[in-house]
């Protein structure tokens, strides 16, 4: 005996929808595609009852063909598993859910050619903005990205940047330099002269300016910059630096800034392994108060940076089409003074 078997059917469409609903094609694809018409909340209600009871996914690629740009939001990030981009990538997912939004993530590796290609490939998407969260490289290493993004707003996308703007950018505030620069004037006030500042390479603007600001606050509390040792922007950059200024016979009373926190946590590994202390022998901060460098012992020094904050303006900027940049001031950032630091007499 043969089995029968109930014809297999095909996804709901729109027009499905709109029938289950019984509203018309126009209402149901306004409620379901994100006009910025307004629909009565009881045939929005009605709709979106029958598009979650019918199982209907709207057609990405579809409504970008119609809008020319998609429901996407495209986050750059240079390292994913770098607790900073979590934080920040949080707060552009929260914005983007209240929007109606995806977030797609994309990882550079701090390659500024990657992150040329990579803009590349997203413009297939259409996404509605592109946000560049790695840090910005300035040099020859960055040849075609202004090609590209310019490109991207052509095809009717917004491009925002983390701190200083590019051409045609729209730029969410944050004042490396000036957190930097409070930073050193509040450590030369607690009595530290020397410091040896760990970067990454030359030419990455997030780096050099909190490099200037350092130095800038630094050195007009009293305080003198020993050296200053490029590397990277990771823990593992942090912890090599540090090895080396050690064995070389880092004196005590050392104050070595990490450019971030993730390598001054490095850093401070660095030196535990070399059989020092950490705060009463070689002092340490960082930057940007992710939460691990609250909870290790002793704690660490850093400039908070509202990470989420920064992330949710992002979004924000990416996708309104009437934001206001004099509404959105660069956020607020404050020394935080802990353990890995000591007063010095």
């Amino acid at each position: 005996m043969s089995e029968t078997h109930a014809p297999t059917r095909g996804a709901a469409t729109l027009h499905d929808v709109a029938r289950e609903a019984g509203v018309s094609l126009a209402t149901a694809s306004r409620v379901l595609n994100g006009s910025t018409r307004k629909v009565a909340e009881s045939y929005r209600e009605r709709v979106e009852t029958a598009a979650e009871k019918l199982g209907y996914t709207a057609n990405l690629s579809a409504q970008a063909t119609a809008r020319g740009t998609s429901a996407i939001v495209a986050l750059l990030v240079a390292d994913i598993a770098d607790p900073y981009f979590g934080q920040l990538a949080s707060g552009v997912a929260r914005g983007a859910d209240e929007a109606g939004l995806v977030v797609t993530i994309a990882i550079t590796e701090r390659d500024p050619q990657r992150e040329v290609r990579l803009v590349r490939a997203l413009r297939g998407q259409r996404p509605r903005g592109l946000i560049l969260a790695a840090s910005r490289t300035d040099g020859p290493d960055a040849v075609g990205l202004q090609a590209e993004l310019d490109a991207f707003a052509g095809m009717g996308g917004r491009v925002v940047v983390l701190g200083q703007g590019g051409d045609g950018a729209r730029s969410v505030g944050l004042d490396n330099r000036g957190g930097a620069k409070s930073l050193g004037a509040e450590l030369a006030g607690l009595g530290y002269r020397d410091a040896v500042i760990v970067a990454a390479a030359e030419g990455i603007r997030t780096s050099d300016d909190r490099i200037a600001g350092f130095t800038e606050g630094f050195t007009a509390g009293g305080g003198t910059i020993d050296a200053v040792r490029r590397g990277g922007f990771t823990r593992d950059a942090g912890y090599t630096t540090a090895q080396e200024l050690l064995e070389a016979g880092l004196p005590a009373g050392t104050l070595v800034f990490g450019v971030s926190d993730v390598v001054a946590i490095g850093i401070m590994s660095a030196v535990r392994d070399a059989g020092r202390q950490v705060g009463t022998d070689i002092a340490v901060a960082g930057f940007d108060d992710i939460a691990t460098g609250r909870d290790i012992r002793p704690g660490l020094t850093t400039v908070r940076v509202p990470l989420e904050d920064l992330g949710y303006r992002a979004l924000h900027a990416a996708v309104e089409a009437d934001w206001d940049p004099e509404a959105d001031p660069p956020l607020p950032l404050e020394v935080i003074v802990r353990g890995s630091t000591p007063p010095r007499s």
